[in-house]
């Protein structure tokens, strides 16, 4: 598993109770799909729009309880209706990935989050739902890890992401250490760019084991999952630092060692 796209968060995983799978898999198909729109082939900025507001107006025949025009947004209005999902969360995502094809740098910290709120923090918060576990603390604690997994995305595409013209480093922060486009451009770990990751994944790591306490407070499966997902996250910082910051020639990924590391930290901790 790479932190990636939507492998951020396990499908349908072996630790999911079964009774989840189903609807887990409906709720990334929309996200994976409607992502793709943003990102995947070479489809001009109109007609992926185009693409992105058809899907919001599938999410309005659901609120209307109004034949689909997608086959398959029928088996998602039912899991919608059935566990009373907040289709906002969908919105949300739509927003966000539409943002993705008109917005290629962001201002500050908070401009980061923003875009993290409304790309990964609603998969957390819909998946609560599902569970019947969505109470105010365990939502701030979903969306510290949702966020961090998206942050954790980042730090590892930053090449892939420039040349789709995205840079997700807060612009004040590249200013700060004297980091420009032009270091990206060339792959270059010169001058600061060793200080300046190290800044990010030490206040990504942080702000991932904020959310830490969700993997206990969750019971059985779930809470092994979510343990799961942490590790994970940190797992691929921790190969971010033994690249000596250098994501552009050694991109961290997980393989099958990281598995049985993650899986040990999730049982014991």
């Amino acid at each position: 598993m790479a932190v990636d796209h939507y492998e951020n968060f396990p499908v349908a995983s072996i630790l999911m109770p079964p009774r989840f799978r189903r609807p887990v898999a409906l709720i990334y198909r929309f996200a994976r799909e409607a992502d793709d729109f943003a990102d995947e082939g070479d489809l001009p900025p109109a007609k992926r729009l185009a693409l992105l507001d058809a899907f919001n107006r599938e999410l309005d025949h659901i609120e209307a309880a109004r034949p689909p025009g997608v086959a398959w947004f029928a088996d998602l209005a039912a899991i919608i209706h059935e566990h009373t999902l907040p289709v906002q969360l969908f919105r949300d995502l739509l927003s966000a990935f539409s943002q993705d094809v008109v917005k290629g740098r962001y201002l500050d910290y908070a401009d980061v989050l923003d875009y993290c709120r409304r790309s990964a923090n609603p998969i957390g918060r819909l998946l609560l739902v599902l569970y019947g576990e969505a109470t105010e603390q365990n939502n701030v604690w979903g969306d510290a890890i949702c966020s961090s997994l998206q942050l954790i995305n980042f730090w590892q595409d930053v090449a892939i992401d420039y040349r789709k013209n995205r840079v997700y480093f807060p612009q004040d922060e590249m200013m700060q250490y004297g980091i420009t486009d032009a270091n990206i451009a060339s792959a270059s770990t010169n001058g600061n760019w060793r200080e300046f990751m190290r800044f990010q994944v030490d206040r990504t790591r942080q702000t991932l084991h904020s959310g830490a306490p969700l993997g206990r407070v969750l019971k059985g499966r779930l809470g092994l999952e979510m343990r799961m997902i942490i590790a994970g996250g940190d797992r691929i910082l921790t190969k971010i630092e033994h690249a000596d910051y250098d994501v552009f020639r050694r991109r961290p990924m997980l393989r099958p060692h990281d598995w049985m590391l993650m899986l040990a930290r999730a049982v014991i901790s």
